[in-house]
């Protein structure tokens, strides 16, 4: 069973950055598509970031430029650098993984097999 916790939130003002991480456990996950969404209040969760086993990389539109998103197998951790943050920014940000290949936003969000319990941002004007 893999396990997924993440880090790294916090509350910042527009145009600062932040490093989000999502440590794994119980698995190695070299052969998983890892991917990043969030929800903000009130709204629908929000496909952000993914990354494919063999490293390709696909961002929402919103955040092309701003965000990017790596992962480290030896410590088996995603991470997320969050920068120029804008106050829409805003929300809980997950982590999730798939043994597989990446599949859509929706399928990201709704149907990979594991995900975290999030990690907060908040960015103020």
């Amino acid at each position: 069973q893999v396990q997924l916790v993440e880090s790294g939130g916090g509350s910042v003002q527009a145009g600062g950055s932040l490093r989000l991480s999502c440590a794994a456990s119980g698995s190695t996950l070299s052969s998983y598509c890892m991917g990043w969404f969030r929800q903000a209040p009130g709204k629908e969760p929000e496909g952000v970031a993914q990354i494919a086993s063999a490293g390709s990389t696909t961002y929402a539109d919103s955040v092309k430029g701003r965000f990017t998103i790596s992962k480290d197998n030896a410590k088996n951790t995603l991470y997320l650098q969050v920068s120029s943050l804008k106050p829409e920014d805003t929300g809980m940000y997950y982590c999730a993984a798939r043994n597989g290949p990446c599949g859509s936003w929706s399928v990201l969000i709704y149907r990979y097999k594991y995900r975290g319990q999030g990690t907060q941002v908040t960015v103020s004007s």
